[in-house]
């Protein structure tokens, strides 16, 4: 008898050049043998170049996306990005408390690479109710510095540091990314009061861009499957090491384009 397919829904912000956001939510999903659903929190204005315009969906909107997919069909993850606004983290938190949402990885999107903010003010404080909900939360070192109201972790210890924070108010786990430290890049998973390092290997491409939607949502389907969380995040940081290895095999534009979803399939 043949398994059910993993189902994820993204609730995120739409990219239209399609390296970030739900697209590359979607992407991965697909690339990772997933069936892929979204429910949209905002249109943005972007490119390989950057973002120039975020226009938020209405929070009740947000809602029902969230609501029908989740009174129809029952996610085996969910992968947050992009809220755009306190209001609509508020309506997806919820959401997503109503129906008993399971493996949830949260991914604070507070301020993008280039361009303008994608978060209103008081974006951060609101994500404390999501906290609680979310299997892990992966923020940037930005972000981790944006939520704990610390400084810039500058080592894998206060990056930890900070990730205990977090757990302490309320998150189950968290990866704090640190792909913005000098020397190889180094993640940091504080869970249950243990401290995990990952090491990756620093690949030399322009193309980053929407590489944290990316790994999340490669974690997610990962959780979906039943993978144990070190698991996941191992398996997704060796596909995105792949997939940023292939990435300029698709010669997009000049800018800083995405990594390469589909590079263990495209022949």
């Amino acid at each position: 008898m043949t398994a059910p397919v993993p189902k994820l829904l993204s609730i995120a912000g739409s990219d239209p050049s399609g390296g970030a956001g739900v697209q590359a939510d979607l992407k991965t999903f697909s690339a990772f043998g997933c069936y892929g659903m979204a429910a949209i929190t905002a249109l943005t204005v972007q490119n390989t170049q950057g973002v120039t315009a975020s226009y938020p969906v209405a929070p009740e909107i947000v809602a029902a996306q969230i609501e029908a997919v989740l009174s129809d069909i029952s996610p085996d993850a969910i992968k947050i990005g992009m809220l755009a606004t306190p209001d609509i983290a508020h309506a997806v938190a919820k959401a997503l408390a109503r129906y008993g949402a399971r493996n949830v990885v949260l991914d604070p999107v507070l301020v993008p690479t280039q361009g303008v903010s994608l978060a209103s003010a008081g974006l951060e404080a609101a994500l404390a109710g999501l906290l609680p909900l979310a299997r892990l939360v992966t923020p940037n070192l930005h972000e981790a510095s944006a939520l704990t109201q610390t400084p810039l972790a500058k080592n894998p210890e206060e990056m930890a540091a900070q990730g205990r924070l977090l757990c302490t108010a309320g998150a189950h786990a968290v990866l704090v990314k640190g792909g913005d430290l000098e020397g190889e890049p180094v993640d940091v998973l504080f869970e249950r009061g243990e401290r995990r390092t990952f090491r990756g290997r620093r690949v030399p491409s322009r193309n980053t861009h929407g590489t944290g939607c990316a790994l999340s949502s490669a974690i997610a389907c990962e959780l979906a499957k039943g993978a144990p969380l070190i698991d996941a995040i191992a398996t997704a940081k060796a596909w995105l090491e792949g997939a940023l290895e292939a990435a300029d095999r698709l010669k997009l534009s000049e800018g800083r384009g995405p990594p390469h979803h589909f590079y263990a399939l495209w022949r």
